[in-house]
């Protein structure tokens, strides 16, 4: 009866290893002294927008990624003040201007619009090298959580207009910092 007990305590003390071990390599995936991140997820996906002028032009438009969220940069160089913007989900992207539809892959379709020509309004020279229905220049996307696809759509009457295809209708916020716009997409709700 004694030898029962001591080979149930074996047992016990081996299963209590093997589930401390697997709690230590579980526990090894997030950094010594840091809590998991907390992504907020409360920006919404209804449509926003800025009425403000900037007569400005875009410079370039850039991508990252975080845990929490993909972001895209809009640089306009010489921005001063406020930047206009509307931003929201479309069912089909269309070119400003033409109507054109644009396809653009992805689970839905973020639909941005920016205050700031693609061109030099005084000399009327290419500032931003997009090209209406092609993926935004420069930009690679490949490994991201959301964003799926770029396209540029146009430069019409003083404001430039992208595609952004996403996995799905997420929440998104927009905001300006110094002369840059930024739109950010969550990766979940």
């Amino acid at each position: 009866m004694r030898r029962w007990g001591t080979v149930a305590a074996a047992l016990v003390l081996a299963g209590a290893g093997v589930v401390g071990a697997a709690g230590a390599a579980g526990a090894a995936t997030v950094p010594a002294g840091k809590a998991p991140v907390a992504c907020s997820t409360a920006w919404g996906s209804t449509d926003k927008s800025a009425t403000d002028v900037n007569i400005e032009p875009l410079k370039n438009i850039r991508t990252s990624h975080t845990a929490c969220y993909d972001r895209m940069v809009f640089d306009i160089g010489g921005a001063t003040g406020k930047v206009g913007y509307h931003v929201g989900y479309v069912d089909a992207f269309h070119q400003d201007g033409s109507g054109e539809q644009i396809p653009v892959k992805g689970g839905a379709i973020l639909q941005i619009y920016v205050s700031a020509p693609s061109h030099d309004p005084a000399t009327g020279k290419q500032t931003y090298g997009g090209t209406a229905g092609k993926p935004l220049p420069g930009v690679n996307i490949s490994g991201y959580s959301t964003f799926k696809d770029t396209k540029f759509g146009a430069s019409f009457e003083g404001q430039t207009q992208v595609g952004l295809g996403v996995r799905a209708r997420l929440p998104f916020r927009v905001v300006q910092s110094g002369q840059e716009l930024i739109v950010d997409v969550a990766h979940t709700w």
